[in-house]
């Protein structure tokens, strides 16, 4: 999705009535981030708009991406935001070959997540389960992707085949696009 560089385009303050319609989105999409909510959306702090290119919106907050959303899309978080609450998020990881093709702007292929060093929900390893989830991840869910062996997440985007699925065929594509470490948006300067 932000193969290319990308540039800020308009921004705009938005409505507190707005701002408080994400942060209910916010905390409806990501249970696991309300307890956290004042600190990353104030509810006395002004909320930015930045309209990006391809129909996407950049909120921001005192010139921090938080979350963004391609027309009428799900809110994903932006990396930055993933990487202060990584556990608050669904998250599934990749092997180590599969890491330099996520961050050149490949397609998540299945093979990427089932092999030996990957890591999906409901794997039936308990320290997995508690890490990833015990239940299985329906298509269209957003997760992030952890990589083997790294510390931080290297992608947000939304699966397109369910992890189940993923599981059994061990092939195909696991997600298309999303926002990856080094991409545009996340070397887009909001000054």
């Amino acid at each position: 999705m932000f193969k290319k560089d990308i540039h800020a385009g308009a921004k705009t303050k938005v409505k507190s009535s707005v701002q408080r319609g994400i942060r209910a989105k916010v905390v409806e999409t990501y249970p696991l981030l309300e307890p956290y909510i004042d600190t990353i959306i104030p509810k006395k702090d002004q909320m930015d708009l930045v309209k990006l290119p391809d129909r996407v919106s950049l909120y921001t907050l005192a010139g921090t991406p938080l979350f963004f959303q391609h027309m009428d899309d799900p809110l994903l978080p932006h990396l930055t935001l993933v990487h202060k609450y990584s556990a608050c998020f669904p998250r599934i990881r990749i092997d180590r070959g599969a890491i330099r093709f996520v961050l050149s702007g490949a397609s998540l292929m299945a093979p990427g997540l089932t092999s030996p060093g990957g890591r999906l929900p409901a794997s039936g390893n308990a320290a997995d389960d508690e890490a990833y989830g015990a239940q299985d991840l329906p298509a269209g869910s957003v997760v992030v992707v952890e990589a083997e062996g790294k510390e931080h997440a290297c992608l947000v985007g939304v699966l397109k085949m369910g992890t189940k699925d993923m599981k059994e065929k061990k092939k195909g594509v696991a997600m298309e696009a999303g926002h990856y470490l080094g991409d545009g948006l996340w070397n887009m300067h909001l000054e």
